[in-house]
């Protein structure tokens, strides 16, 4: 439960960075609700499809199946620290309005790690439901007090929350290593 827990967290800051811009933007009541519901249940669906795709490649590769998962998380981890998109901001605000399939696009691409990292978690049989319900909660919350804050912080303060998550999940991938490395 512990490795579950210490996955969640770095997605915690994510979804801090992306709500924290829509923040910025400025969120009423009701579209702050709105808004913490729809990110969480993508952030909570598309573990779910990476932890199968995981588990899957898990069963079909065996033994190197935990390297693997650390590769993929440390790939995660450099790409969240490395990456300046500059149209974060302008999809985090489309979210504000959207609706329909272009909703959805803007779901699916604010919610590209958690498939990567329910991808990695599948890969380490960690337990599926807890996950889902982990990150699902972590989510809502998170994208409330984001939102919160939000309107009162500066956009480098949101790239910074991401580069924390990046550097989070860097050091569970290392620590990951050595404990396999000297199992």
């Amino acid at each position: 439960m512990l490795n579950l827990i210490l996955f969640v967290i770095p997605l915690g800051l994510d979804t801090f960075a992306v709500s924290a811009a829509l923040g910025i933007s400025g969120v009423s009541g009701r579209a702050r609700l709105r808004l913490s519901l729809l990110m969480s249940s993508f952030e909570m669906a598309m573990p779910v499809v990476g932890l199968v795709l995981g588990r899957g490649v898990g069963a079909a590769i065996g033994g190197p199946a935990d390297y693997v998962a650390i590769v993929v998380l440390a790939a995660l981890a450099v790409w969240m620290l490395v990456h300046e998109d500059e149209r974060e901001t302008e999809r985090t605000t489309q979210l504000m309005s959207g609706s329909g399939l272009a909703l959805l696009a803007i779901g699916i691409s604010i919610s590209l790690d958690e498939l990567a990292m329910g991808f990695t978690i599948g890969l380490l049989h960690l337990n599926l439901w807890a996950a889902v319900l982990l990150i699902g909660f972590q989510a809502f919350v998170v994208a409330q007090i984001g939102m919160r804050i939000g309107a009162r912080l500066n956009t480098s303060f949101r790239e910074r929350a991401e580069q924390l998550a990046g550097v989070a999940l860097l050091s569970i991938a290392g620590f990951l290593l050595v404990e396999h490395l000297t199992a």
